[in-house]
């Protein structure tokens, strides 16, 4: 495990020279401030709203990477006061699907910092997380000699077809997919790293239901108080040293954990899923990409008889989807 850690600090050292920066407003981070790093492309449409929900969560700076946007994303970035960004047109692919770049930028920045890694369709909610902001989470973490937190990835969908609403710029997405899979989660550990490994949702039962197996991992560990010896190993699936892929409680009790409301389904989704067709930077020849484009001819409405519409995070908690543990 020392030696696989090392090589990913090695390729993440190699991949910096990729990375150009556009605006590094890095010397404005201060000593206790929640940093979110963030690799993306073509996302302007979402991030004003990406932004703004971070920003009153309490974090104080972006990380970005931008991989050959073509949507003024990069050019938006850069005339946010608290954002620095890097830019790429090297191959996601090769790069870990990003994580190289990202590993270097938590290694250089984020060292003893809280950092929160991110897609910009991903928006953590957590136990109490309506009345307390971020801070008050990593303080509690901190006092609790806790160093992350884990988050289920929990996809969000319309009712109807998702092409029916438009989504506006600067629109919370959940005002259009409010929906989402109550149940069918299957969780089995890892027993190399340690960490659980969830499946399910309306991903699993509409564009993998042969072959669940193959479904995407919605386990996350999105929040980390990083170590520049740390490495993101596979997406936020998991880490290295594996000590911080043990985020749950396995002698019957019950961590605090919170999820990542996933803003994929929305119109937008058919233009990305031919795009990344096309550059096929996505793993396993963004297999996973194909099966949106197929399914969503045929499968244009993921709501179901058993969706259940969000209210807030205690709904999540009553179901089982995350826990305040002994957070109170």
């Amino acid at each position: 495990m020392r030696l696989q850690r090392r090589r990913w600090r090695l390729r993440a050292l190699w991949r910096r020279r990729e990375l150009t920066p556009v605006q590094d407003r890095t010397a404005d981070i201060r000593g206790q401030d929640i940093l979110a790093c963030v690799c993306l492309r073509n996302e302007r449409v979402r991030l004003p709203y990406f932004l703004d929900y971070y920003r009153k969560l309490g974090v104080r700076h972006f990380l970005v990477i931008d991989n050959g946007s073509d949507d003024g994303s990069r050019e938006w970035l850069a005339e946010q006061a608290d954002v620095s960004v890097w830019t790429t047109t090297a191959s996601y692919k090769r790069a870990r699907y990003g994580l190289d770049w990202q590993n270097w930028l938590l290694r250089r920045y984020g060292h003893g910092h809280w950092c929160l890694t991110v897609d910009p369709d991903e928006f953590l909610v957590y136990p109490f997380c309506d009345t307390r902001p971020l801070r008050a989470l990593t303080d509690w973490l901190d006092a609790s000699s806790v160093r992350a937190f884990a988050a289920m990835m929990l996809d969000m969908y319309p009712k109807g077809r998702i092409d029916e609403q438009p989504y506006a710029e600067g629109q919370d997405p959940f005002e259009i997919a409010c929906w989402f899979d109550s149940g069918n989660y299957t969780i089995k550990r890892n027993n190399r790293l340690g960490n659980l490994w969830i499946q399910g949702g309306p991903r699993a039962r509409t564009f993998f239901a042969s072959r669940p197996e193959r479904a995407p991992a919605l386990n996350k560990i999105p929040l980390v108080k990083w170590h520049r010896s740390y490495a993101y190993v596979s997406s936020t699936h998991m880490l290295l040293p594996r000590g911080l892929n043990l985020v749950y409680d396995d002698g019957g009790g019950e961590k605090a954990s919170g999820c990542l409301l996933h803003a994929k389904f929305l119109d937008t989704m058919t233009t990305k899923a031919e795009e990344e067709m096309q550059r096929r930077q996505h793993f396993a020849a963004s297999v996973e990409y194909a099966a949106y484009r197929d399914g969503l001819k045929t499968h244009p409405d993921l709501w179901c008889k058993w969706s259940e519409k969000y209210i807030n995070w205690r709904q999540l908690e009553i179901l089982g989807l995350m826990s305040k543990g002994n957070w109170a």
